[in-house]
């Protein structure tokens, strides 16, 4: 993986480990929640907990029932219980690289992204491929985190995407969008997997994609109409964990920390908005979820309980990341 230097970061609130939603984050029951807050609030080290992230009951639960091909029965894609959404919530609660179970799951959804009958899903109306490129975004974004991103096949992903990008900058999915603006939900997620990309391989054509996502969510200040200013879509404006494809300012804001933009001044009304959402305890909690678990009514099942009305140690911590990346 190509080392990179440390972008400097705002000057922001102090954090300590005595603030109240940090001790709390640190007495998580989740080894990789403790070791991402430590890490990234508190820029200690936390190689213990790194360690002993695929101990934490979220983590058990997300790999239980895992089947020799290394999915869980099903499509991957099978909301929100195929292996696809599965090995990206496992990235994002701090599974090792190498991890056997996880590579087998990455393996799982590598073969069926870049197999056949997923490659000729793409449409191309109009000199544009309508494509949901959320899917190889988010695969690539947690195969890099892996170590993967060597694999000829996570750079078929990459280059896929770069490939099927917008003139705006952005992806869509919809064979009857105009061809004038891009899908915010389909573009988060490829702007994070290319960053990825970029950051594990120093692929210049990677990261020039994936700030020209970024600069298409900035421009709009990341919900805001280019016309009026006015809000684009007020459910943008709730949080929620896991986001899955979804849009919302937090999952924004959290990607556009991770490329070093979340201090760029267009950021700041997203920022204000996480701000103006934090409870006096400093716990954030969602306001809307696009999950239920299972035996709860028809529909896509969870196999994890993240959180409906409590405080969610997900987005408190995403919370405070992206506060702290964005000088607040």
């Amino acid at each position: 993986m190509r080392e990179t230097a440390a972008k400097p970061r705002p000057a922001g609130r102090a954090v300590t480990p005595a603030d109240p939603a940090v001790a709390w984050l640190l007495a998580s029951p989740e080894p990789g929640v403790r070791a991402q807050a430590r890490r990234d609030l508190l820029d200690q080290p936390a190689a213990e907990d790194e360690r002993a992230a695929l101990d934490g009951p979220k983590v058990s639960a997300l790999l239980a029932g895992q089947r020799p091909d290394g999915g869980f029965g099903g499509h991957p894609y099978r909301k929100w219980g195929g292996v696809h959404w599965r090995l990206v919530s496992l990235v994002e609660l701090g599974v090792p690289a190498g991890e056997p179970r996880v590579l087998a799951a990455a393996d799982r959804v590598l073969s069926w992204l870049t197999g056949g009958p997923h490659r000729r899903s793409g449409k191309e109306i109009d000199g544009l491929t309508r494509i949901c490129a959320s899917l190889e975004g988010n695969a690539l974004g947690a195969c890099c985190r892996l170590g993967l991103a060597g694999d000829p096949r996570v750079e078929l992903l990459a280059r896929a995407l770069v490939g099927w990008q917008w003139p705006d900058g952005g992806w869509n999915c919809d064979q009857r969008a105009s061809g004038r603006r891009s899908s915010f939900h389909e573009t988060l997620p490829p702007a994070w997997g290319l960053h990825e990309y970029c950051q594990a391989t120093g692929a210049d054509w990677a990261k020039l994609a994936s700030g020209r996502a970024a600069e298409l969510l900035l421009e709009h200040r990341l919900f805001r109409s280019l016309r009026d200013g006015r809000v684009i879509d007020r459910r943008w404006l709730a949080l929620h964990y896991p986001p899955y494809w979804h849009y919302d300012v937090l999952q924004a804001l959290l990607v556009l920390s991770r490329m070093g933009l979340a201090g760029d001044p267009r950021a700041g009304d997203a920022l204000d908005v996480v701000e103006r959402l934090r409870p006096p305890d400093g716990r954030w909690r969602p306001g809307g979820s696009w999950w239920r678990l299972g035996g709860q009514g028809s529909g896509p099942a969870e196999v994890v309980d993240w959180g409906r009305d409590g405080a969610s140690e997900m987005l408190t911590l995403n919370a405070l990341r992206v506060l702290r990346s964005g000088g607040r």
